[in-house]
């Protein structure tokens, strides 16, 4: 993997049964992302079993294999690169804990591949992973129509799609212009790394151009510094070093710096990254770091470090917009399930439900609504039952969204519209 190219996170989202996985196992093999060896292993069993393009269907395999196990991929069969970038692929599509993933921390989706079968078209997991990547701020959005092969890869079918597809996105405020339409075949190799024969009536790019040509997202570096902190660790010589990535602003040795909510602050002496002392650290930089004065017990994993004159905020309460994605019965006022926000898990009380919104149109459907349940989206007022650092989304969006989370499963995802501070 090339580090210096920019790097983007694209989530691949649609529904479970339109060849997600599959689009990711060919997109990892046609960008030559699977080791040559391991494919040469695979090859001799393949011929003898008389299997042809063994070396793609050797890939799903794995994929399929280590999806019925509930395994995340191994990170480095989730990278590809293009001429322009290097992307990472936002966990493991059908994976059950794909939503909360896409919601906090490292995973925070640049941009997205919106996956619809050909044969079946909208359906109601497309309309929720569109409403989320919505939600989630997600600006442009590739769709591939996939599975061209299966309807003879016919024009009039494609067009079908894409009109219902546009439908959807108009329906959730979703900037149609900002949307890419690609009929491909991720089981056949259609329009992915080569123009097809097959669709001689598509002039468009195919999906490897269309991801060259996403925007580069700006990296945060003029925000305030926010680094949520992952672990704290005690390193003999060096005394406590707090761990994290830096989601927006810049860290610099010097800096007298704050966390939050345990309100402790100090100087930073010293930084280190891979292993080594740098000067300074920016956005997506993993880093360690001591703070002169600062104890082992003083701060905690779910703590966020920024700026002492300007600290993080903390949340008496705070308002957001959610949206409800599976609960086996309603919502109340009242409700205190577990609210993950970049490395914070913080029991929160839903105190209010204070309305429901209209998912297709975004005005109030109902003001103060008795409960809500799946599909549903509300604003809400919250109360963190533990101090919870967090921030608007439109100030800092990278610390305003967040997973709710009750019973094993992720029931619903949100943003952070207002913080009350104590």
């Amino acid at each position: 993997m090339s580090e210096d190219k920019p790097h983007q996170n694209l989530a691949i989202i649609g529904h479970v049964d339109h060849g997600k996985s599959t689009l990711v196992g060919r997109l990892l093999y046609e960008t030559g992302s699977v080791p040559e060896h391991v494919i040469e292993q695979h090859k001799e069993e393949a011929e003898e079993k008389g299997k042809g393009g063994f070396e793609f269907a050797y890939v799903m395999d794995n994929l399929a294999e280590e999806r019925e196990r509930g395994v995340t991929i191994d990170i480095a069969h989730q990278e590809f690169d293009t001429d322009e970038y290097y992307f990472t692929i936002v966990d493991c599509p059908g994976h059950r804990d794909f939503v909360k993933n896409m919601i906090t921390g490292a995973s925070q989706a640049d941009n997205a591949v919106l996956v619809v079968a050909a044969d079946d078209g909208v359906a109601p997991q497309t309309q929720e992973h569109v409403f989320l990547a919505r939600t989630l701020g997600i600006n442009e959005l590739i769709v591939g129509v996939n599975k061209m092969d299966v309807v003879d890869y016919k024009e009039s079918t494609y067009k079908e799609v894409v009109s219902e597809v546009k439908d959807l996105l108009n329906q959730v405020q979703f900037n149609t212009d900002d949307a890419e339409f690609i009929p491909i075949s991720a089981f056949e190799g259609d329009n992915i790394a080569e123009r097809s024969d097959n669709t001689d009536w598509y002039d468009g790019e195919i999906l490897l151009e269309a991801l060259n040509n996403l925007q580069a997202p700006e990296p945060p570096t003029e925000a305030d510094l926010r680094l949520p902190i992952q672990d704290v660790y005690t390193i003999s010589g060096i005394g406590t070093v707090p761990v994290g990535r830096i989601e927006t602003g810049m860290l610099n040795t010097g800096d007298n710096v704050s966390f939050q909510p345990s309100d402790v602050g100090g100087e930073v002496k010293t930084i280190e990254m891979h292993h080594e002392e740098v000067p300074k650290a920016e956005p997506g930089d993993n880093v360690g770091f001591n703070v002169r004065g600062i104890g082992k017990d003083d701060i905690r994993r779910g703590d966020v470090c920024g700026p002492a004159d300007d600290p993080p905020s903390v949340a008496e309460t705070f308002t957001a917009q959610i949206v409800v994605m599976q609960h086996p019965s309603v919502i109340t006022d009242g409700y205190t399930p577990v609210f993950h926000a970049h490395t914070a898990q913080v029991a929160c009380t839903i105190e209010s439900i204070d309305a429901k919104i209209d998912p297709s149109s975004g005005e109030v459907a109902e003001e103060n609504p008795d409960f809500i349940q799946s599909g549903d989206a509300a604003k809400v007022t919250v109360r963190p039952q533990k101090p919870l650092s967090i921030e608007p989304a439109s100030e800092i969006p990278e610390l305003g969204s967040f997973a709710i989370r009750d019973m094993g499963q992720t029931i619903a995802a949100g943003q952070v519209l207002s913080v009350n501070e104590p």
